[in-house]
């Protein structure tokens, strides 16, 4: 009785293909060996990258303000939360805001007290309205960022919906990096993360059209940033 013989035809194709890729493979590794480009920085192994990105804790007001700056942001140092409700009457006069929103009941109350009817309620029903007036989790130094999470009132929608955005950002809500901010949103959230974090940085901008950079398209045209001393 005949043996049913395993080896088939596909074995040896599949045999002399790896030989063969073996075999460029070979000739690859030794044309790289040959002609070895050096490494273009390496100082860069000899660098602790902790000790590169360090910044002392009372820098990084500052370098926030410059990174938010220079990302087409406006900020306003405000002493403290008196001065920052007069800035807010004083910022809608300037810019002929007809119709301010805010998702931070203290601001609401405390700028009306000052200016009645200056800013209503922010609700999902309002889509029209020029300007909102949000808190925001804390605040990325180096890349001039805000950090939003669900947690936030309407924290999904009011960073992106409005044609301009204001944040209230209080001096110790800055961390260095982003990794820290999302320690800083795991202390706040002692019941586990938000169901959405948003890390926002300037203006909103798109060059997707004909790569010409336009401003607004996506999001806020205007970002405010509000930096309450405290």
């Amino acid at each position: 009785m005949l043996k049913r013989h395993r080896f088939s035809f596909f074995d040896m194709e599949t045999y002399t293909t790896s030989r063969g890729r073996e075999n460029i493979l070979r000739n690859i590794r030794k044309g790289l060996n040959a002609h070895r480009a050096p490494m273009p920085f390496p100082e860069a192994d000899k660098t602790n990258l902790q000790d590169a990105l360090a910044y002392s804790n009372t820098a990084v007001d500052e370098l926030f303000a410059t990174e938010f700056i220079q990302l087409g942001g406006k900020f306003i140092y405000c002493a403290n939360e008196a001065e920052m409700h007069a800035n807010i009457i004083q910022l809608i006069d300037q810019q002929n805001w007809n119709e301010v929103l805010s998702s931070d009941d203290n601001t609401l109350n405390q700028v009306n007290a000052l200016s009645p009817h200056a800013i209503a309620r922010m609700t999902p029903d309002n889509s029209s309205a020029d300007a909102c007036i949000t808190l925001c989790d804390c605040a990325v130094a180096r890349t001039g960022s805000f950090i939003f999470s669900s947690t936030q009132t309407m924290g999904r929608t009011a960073p992106v919906f409005y044609p301009a955005h204001i944040v209230v950002l209080y001096s110790d809500q800055i961390v260095l990096d982003i990794q820290h901010a999302i320690d800083y949103v795991k202390e706040h959230n002692p019941d586990g993360l938000p169901s959405m974090i948003n890390l926002n940085t300037g203006p909103s901008r798109t060059a997707d059209i004909e790569k010409t950079l336009v401003v607004g398209v996506h999001g806020p045209k205007e970002v405010y940033c509000l930096f309450v001393q405290r």
